[in-house]
């Protein structure tokens, strides 16, 4: 998508936020979905054995063990889809990285709302990036978010949101701090969102309304120090699926455990193999939560024919995915990186603030006085 000099109309009230904390703790749901992959995949072995967990154990060993991996890094697309209006539609978009030979983990969103269309001034809903999946599946969305990152991306997951609050109500509730009073109301999709704030336990409805927020009835949305609109939902999202990891490895229950995997194996479609999946367990085992790095893509929302949709700053996203991969890629904790980054921010900043004041007494003309 080429840059355009000319913007049709830039709301003020979303822009691209700085960072999102490392230390976020969303690294867990990567370890639950592989708990659950693997879960499934015994279960699998388990059913063809007869029975006997020995041999289950040996052909899930021998299968892993003739998988290759060579601690080469893994980027993987995440896509939570829903149905909304009949329409298959691609609600959380989120590219992540894994390199086992830095221990070192990255998730970037992209906003649903993101043009990925050839023209603002003829823009039509079916050119935000969630609509490419009901076209060809997760192929477009894949090849969409590959040019959009400049990454080439390995495999791709995809699950219905409808999995995750099911496994809401199997867990019996997730606790959660919802973080503002939600209240809002969709006759057209029978969504009415009805949410105070403060530390509740959710139900699956509740948790579909928390998901699907993104403003009240009367406009009012999350503050902009949380996150204004979609980044503020989508960073609902990430600890609310947080918390539902954390839950669910909390229950230790092996009834609960049976039926959440069954629950994920309905829902979820991917091109990565089982094996490969386990062959990363191993390295996955010894990541440390500080080494995950979280950011968006960013961008300004354009009202282009009479439709508001994400435009994303190509400068600006290439900045951003260099640094993330250079992190990515280095055997230095990211603590330290980003400290240091700071410390020559800094250390540029009073060079500049030294040439101002060297020059501050002179006029325009270069004149002294």
């Amino acid at each position: 998508m080429s840059k355009r000099n000319s913007r049709i109309e830039k709301s003020s009230g979303i822009k691209a936020r700085g960072k999102v904390g490392i230390v976020l703790k969303i690294i867990l749901i990567l370890f639950l979905a592989i708990i659950l992959a693997a879960a499934c995949y015994y279960l699998v072995e388990l059913k063809k054995a007869d029975g006997d967990t020995t041999r289950a154990a040996i052909n899930v060993l021998q299968n892993v063990a003739s998988t290759v991996v060579d601690e080469e890094p893994v980027y993987v697309l995440l896509l939570g889809y829903s149905t909304d209006q009949g329409l298959t539609l691609t609600d959380t978009i989120i590219l992540t990285g894994y390199n086992p030979q830095t221990q070192k983990a990255f998730m970037v969103s992209i906003p649903r709302d993101t043009f990925v269309g050839s023209s603002l001034t003829r823009a039509t809903s079916y050119d935000k990036i969630n609509a490419l999946y009901s076209n060809e599946g997760a192929d477009d969305t894949v090849n969409a978010v590959e040019e959009i990152t400049g990454v080439d991306i390995d495999y791709y997951v995809t699950v219905n949101t409808d999995a995750l609050i099911e496994i809401v109500d199997i867990l019996g509730g997730v606790e959660f701090y919802v973080p503002m009073d939600m209240k809002y109301d969709d006759r057209s999709q029978n969504l009415h969102i009805n949410l105070e704030e403060g530390l509740q336990t959710l139900d699956g409805k509740q948790a579909e309304g928390l998901l699907r927020f993104r403003h009240n009835n009367n406009g009012t949305t999350y503050d902009s120090e949380y996150g204004d609109n979609d980044y503020g939902r989508m960073r609902t999202q990430r600890d609310f699926i947080m918390a539902v990891a954390e839950q669910t490895i909390a229950a230790n229950d092996l009834s609960k455990l049976e039926e959440i995997v069954g629950t994920v194996f309905d829902n979820l479609v991917t091109d990565c193999p089982m094996s490969v999946i386990l062959s990363y367990l191993t390295y996955v085992y010894d990541f440390d939560m500080d080494n995950l790095e979280t950011n968006q893509v960013p961008g300004t929302s354009v009202l282009a024919n009479d439709l508001w949709v994400f435009e994303y700053d190509e400068e600006e996203t290439e900045e951003m995915m260099q640094t993330i991969l250079e992190h990515f890629n280095s055997e230095t904790p990211n603590a330290e990186l980003i400290a240091a980054e700071e410390e020559e921010l800094n250390s540029t900043n009073e060079v500049s603030n030294d040439i101002y004041d060297e020059s501050s007494d002179e006029d325009l003309n270069g004149n002294s006085y």
